[in-house]
């Protein structure tokens, strides 16, 4: 996995600095085949491979992929046993190709639900490639927007108490600094897979002015023609940023 700049066809136009993928269609695209749905997660495995594999290749220095959400403990507990093996297994098997390939693995959420086993998987594997830094490969593990945020808002609350802060001067940085995602840039790029058009609950804070593409591929189909076809949408666009198209291209020498 080299770093890059240029995109498929050797062009230099802007690419996402941060792409983040809701993965979404295990289970349909399993059932469209007459399988078990742990086969269409097993298939989720290799998409979140090609995905990681294709960030890399672009240059595009972060991923967010969304794995696990703290709703999805309501699926059937043998859906969510396999979902636990299955998430140790991959880690143990592509830990080794990603630290070769220089990715950096960070683990949002609450991981410590799924059980010791996987905790120390997940503990190892973040140690180990901690230095890399060719790509940052964050997981969604057990994460929910909502509770992020209740989360932030508690610890903010306590800073107060203790007086390290004043309720009026809690600004936007403040918060961004007890987020799971401190340290991580915003999510230029959002795709989700599946047909669905929703955010889930997923990074409803860090999202407020991502670029949103929606696709009704599903997950284990997601391929590199996908991928581009998401790149060039967002090149289509023009990010405003709450400012009107004569102030963008003002800032940025256009025109």
């Amino acid at each position: 996995m080299t770093p890059a700049t240029a995109n498929k066809d050797g062009s230099q136009e802007d690419l996402p600095r941060h792409l983040a993928i809701i993965m979404d269609g295990n289970g349909r695209w399993a059932k469209a085949r007459g399988q078990a749905r742990v086969q269409g997660h097993r298939r989720g495995v290799d998409a979140a491979r090609r995905a990681t594999t294709l960030c890399g290749e672009a240059g595009i220095p972060y991923l967010t992929l969304f794995a696990f959400s703290s709703e999805n403990w309501r699926r059937p507990d043998e859906e969510v046993r396999f979902l636990t093996q299955l998430l140790a297994l991959s880690l143990e098997k592509e830990l080794g190709r990603l630290h070769e390939n220089g990715v950096r693995l960070n683990i949002i959420g609450d991981p410590a639900s799924f059980g010791r086993n996987l905790a120390k998987t997940i503990d190892r594997a973040v140690e180990k490639t901690s230095s890399n830094t060719n790509l940052t490969l964050t997981i969604a593990l057990n994460y929910g927007a909502r509770q992020e945020l209740v989360t932030a808002a508690r610890l903010l609350a306590e800073s107060c108490v203790a007086k390290e802060l004043t309720p009026e001067a809690i600004s936007e940085a403040d918060l961004e600094r007890v987020l799971n995602t401190r340290g991580l840039p915003d999510p230029d790029l959002l795709i989700r897979t599946g047909g669905e058009v929703r955010l889930s609950n997923f990074l409803l804070w860090q999202l407020a002015y991502t670029e949103l593409v929606f696709t009704d591929v599903l997950w284990p189909d997601f391929d590199e023609t996908i991928f581009w076809e998401a790149i060039a949408a967002y090149q289509g666009r023009q990010r405003r940023f709450g400012q009107i198209g004569e102030q963008v291209e003002s800032q940025s020498g256009i025109g």
